[in-house]
């Protein structure tokens, strides 16, 4: 497992959603590599949910095209695992959903095909009508449950640092 205890997560989700609340922001999330986890944090704080609008799990290239309107040539450009298309979804959540701020998460959580990073991962987090930022992760090849912890710490890191700035 990794450094980060799924419980020490749900204060920093808990901590999130309140600033969220207090901002009067909403949040939005499109995964891939994570499944929806991060979505279901996110639900699971009673009192605060309401601050997230709506998730996206769009693991395969079809669904990150269908459901966030990637243009495939992109992914087939730049790789479903690229910062492009991490930008991308970031930017489709905001524009298919009435979500402030979205984070979208893409990556290689287990042992990945020939040529591919395991624990390589790009996360993106865009404000409506502000700025995008990204990030490049390699987390390493500890397991799909440590790889999906470690995106889930940097996603709700990045949405704060996103909300303030």
């Amino acid at each position: 497992m990794s450094e980060i205890l799924p419980e020490e997560l749900l204060k920093r989700a808990n901590n999130l959603c309140r600033k969220a609340k207090e901002k009067s922001l909403t949040l939005t999330c499109a995964e891939s590599c994570t499944g929806g986890l991060l979505s279901s944090i996110l639900t699971d704080i009673e009192g605060l949910s309401h601050v997230f609008e709506r998730g996206f799990v769009v693991y395969s290239n079809a669904a990150k095209c269908d459901l966030l309107g990637l243009e495939p040539a992109l992914v087939d450009r730049c790789d479903a695992v690229s910062r492009e298309v991490a930008e991308a979804m970031a930017r489709g959540a905001l524009q298919r959903s009435q979500a402030d701020i979205a984070v979208a998460i893409t990556g290689f959580a287990g042992p990945a095909g020939d040529g591919n990073e395991e624990g390589l991962v790009h996360l993106a987090c865009a404000r409506r009508g502000g700025r995008l930022t990204h990030r490049e992760e390699h987390f390493g090849a500890g397991g799909r449950d440590e790889v999906r912890w470690k995106s889930i710490e940097v996603a709700i890191e990045m949405m704060a640092e996103t909300m303030d700035g």
